[in-house]
């Protein structure tokens, strides 16, 4: 509605004027003698803090404030679900304006179509005796397609349009406001016909900003006053109150007090106030991070990271870090608004096959306890410019807008989960600008206007920087690094090509910038942990034949001597490499065996010859025992 605001606080319109208001106010009043209709677009349906700083209010509100400062008599609103109303409707001279809205528009509570709205504006404008002004509100829905209008709505814009220029001026040195102006409140500022407000002198466009901090701490206080458990130490509260308008950022007065009721009847404590603002954002009560077993289990489990990806300490070592973190909640914790950034954010490079995806796979298990809450993005899917609009979905007026983006649609259904964005450097640039927000702000907006939290989140990129580089000229692919080079020269050399990447190619060093000392470079597989990779891929085989088909696989000490040296030869494509030889030299002869002797379940077999130059490798079985 149009009328004065009734949540908790609300001074029901009665204000006083402050000249140390908000600049978009004060450009309302300085701009009355000149302008005869204005466009308020942006935050316009929020609520406001009165002059007086005593309570919140609607725009109606805040505009009859100026106006009848300049002796106007009444406000007229009208939208197209409420129709007509007026202000003030409570309290002193409200009496007076009822009677003036009735003269001038035949009462209040009808909802005029068009062409009798046009007669309604016409009698407040051009009347002489009654100061008065006309909000219409919600104007950007006054038309159904604002590129295609229908020949009333065309009429209905362009009779406003005349009537800016012949708006009655009432003359004399003390009419500091000469015309009953005529005001439109929009979302947008192209929600109205182009034609209808570009270069028309008569009309006046403001901006309404969204709440600043300011803005927000006095809100905050109102909000909290005769909050059940309040400390009576004044500095306890000022300080709840402060983290309760800093964490709010982004959001609305009027989200702020949606936040202040959710937590009354949640029954929030006052000190956990400022955490409140997470759940009404995310829409979820129970948070994992929050969890007091999450500690526990992090301890208890994160050796499960060192044995599911081998011959990777350091790497492993410095996600932990990160994990741990996050679970203390001191991510970006030197900053003003750490907790709007995401809970933690990796950039995992190095040569392929190396873990980086596996290492993601098992943070994901190891904290939200399901490898499921992993979302996997693969960037090579994002390279033309675009494909940003996957992510987020497309913009107002294009084909699929409302079905929302690939990324904040996931990320709104399931706000905890690991983000992996695998081989980021194939993504186009218009892409990766929009992980610039994610990044400092922990907020993404989709084409549909809605805004997707990433704050609860862990965000993953994944690169081969570094290994390889194509000449831009002879398409050439140069190796810069190789297995058998010590791990400090691959460091500096994936950094080297990261930095390369991101400040000369792409041209986008701030996206470094904000990824910071979290890039974790992983070594090539040595032999080592080339040995331990095959082992465990070894014993996947043969639990899988014994699971699925109730088949016991026995392989000989030499056979597996012979695997292992065929399948860890070559470890220049890592883990994924050597499970690709073990899937050709064992897996596929073993399957073919199996299926061509109709092995009955319950057996146990022996491989009892193995010959790894046939083409395909031949496998015999013997029965056990």
């Amino acid at each position: 509605m149009l009328t004065e605001d009734h949540t908790p606080g609300s001074s029901n319109g009665q204000v006083t004027t402050n000249t140390n208001g908000p600049g978009w106010l004060r450009e309302f009043a300085s701009t009355l003698s000149v302008h005869s209709q204005f466009v308020f677009h942006g935050n316009v349906y929020d609520q406001f803090v009165t002059a007086d700083g005593t309570a919140l209010t609607s725009l109606p509100a805040l505009l009859w404030d100026v106006l009848r400062t300049h002796g106007f008599t009444c406000l007229i609103t009208y939208d197209q679900v409420d129709g007509i109303d007026v202000h003030p409707k409570f309290g002193p001279g409200s009496r007076e304006a009822t009677l003036a809205a009735g003269r001038l528009v035949n009462g209040v509570g009808r909802n005029p179509e068009l062409p009798e709205l046009q007669r309604d504006i016409t009698a407040v404008v051009d009347t002489a005796d009654v100061r008065s002004a006309f909000v219409l509100g919600h104007a950007s829905r006054l038309t159904v397609r604002n590129g295609e209008l229908a020949a009333r709505e065309r009429d209905f814009f362009l009779f406003c349009a005349k009537l800016g220029s012949r708006a009655l001026r009432r003359a004399g040195p003390a009419v500091s406001a000469p015309y009953n102006p005529l005001i439109w409140l929009v979302e947008h500022d192209g929600d109205l016909p182009v034609w209808l407000t570009a270069g028309n002198a008569h009309i006046r466009s403001i901006a309404v900003p969204p709440p600043d901090l300011g803005d927000r701490q006095r809100a905050a206080g109102l909000l909290t006053r005769g909050y059940p458990d309040l400390p009576a130490d004044a500095a306890e509260v000022e300080q709840v109150v402060d983290t309760f308008a800093v964490e709010a950022h982004g959001l609305t007065l009027e989200a702020m007090a949606g936040v202040t009721q959710l937590a009354r009847e949640s029954e929030v404590r006052f000190e956990q106030l400022p955490e409140a603002v997470a759940t009404y954002r995310l829409g979820v009560v129970e948070n994992p991070w929050r969890q007091p077993h999450l500690r526990t289990r992090i301890s208890e489990h994160q050796h499960d990271l060192f044995a599911r990806v081998k011959g990777q300490p350091r790497a492993v070592e410095r996600a932990l870090d990160v994990v741990k973190r996050a679970a203390m909640g001191m991510s970006g914790a030197h900053t003003d608004r750490a907790s709007s950034r995401p809970r933690g954010v990796l950039f995992f490079a190095g040569p392929t096959g190396v873990g980086k995806t596996e290492l993601a796979k098992a943070i994901a298990q190891l904290v939200y306890g399901d490898e499921g809450a992993l979302l996997r993005l693969d960037m090579s899917e994002y390279a033309e410019p675009h494909a940003a609009d996957r992510l987020i979905g497309s913009p107002p007026g294009y084909v699929g807008h409302d079905a929302g983006g690939q990324l904040t649609n996931a990320i709104r259904r399931q706000p905890f989960r690991v983000i992996l964005f695998d081989e980021i450097e194939k993504a186009h640039r218009l892409v990766l600008d929009k992980f610039l927000q994610i990044l400092e702000d922990g907020r993404l907006t989709d084409g549909r206007g809605e805004t997707t939290y990433f704050s609860e989140s862990i965000l993953i990129f994944t690169s081969n920087l570094g290994i390889q580089e194509k000449d831009e000229h002879t398409r050439v692919v140069r190796t810069l690094v190789t297995p058998g080079q010590p791990f400090h020269e691959v460091d500096e050399a994936v950094r080297n090509g990261i930095a390369h990447h991101f400040h000369n190619k792409i041209q986008r060093p701030e996206l470094l910038n904000r990824i910071g000392d979290n890039i974790i470079v992983f070594d090539f597989i040595r032999a080592d942990a080339a040995d331990a990779i095959f082992a465990g891929q070894l014993a996947n085989v043969r639990a899988l034949v014994e699971r699925e088909h109730d088949i016991s696989v026995e392989v000989p000490p030499w056979i597996v001597d012979r695997l292992r040296e065929a399948a860890t030869r070559d470890v220049s494509f890592g883990g994924r490499g050597i499970g690709n030889q073990v899937e050709a030299l064992l897996v596929n002869p073993l399957a073919r065996v199996l299926f061509d002797q109709q092995v009955p379940p319950g057996a146990q077999v022996t491989v009892s010859m193995f010959d790894p130059s046939c083409k395909p490798p031949k496998l015999d079985l013997a029965p056990r025992g």
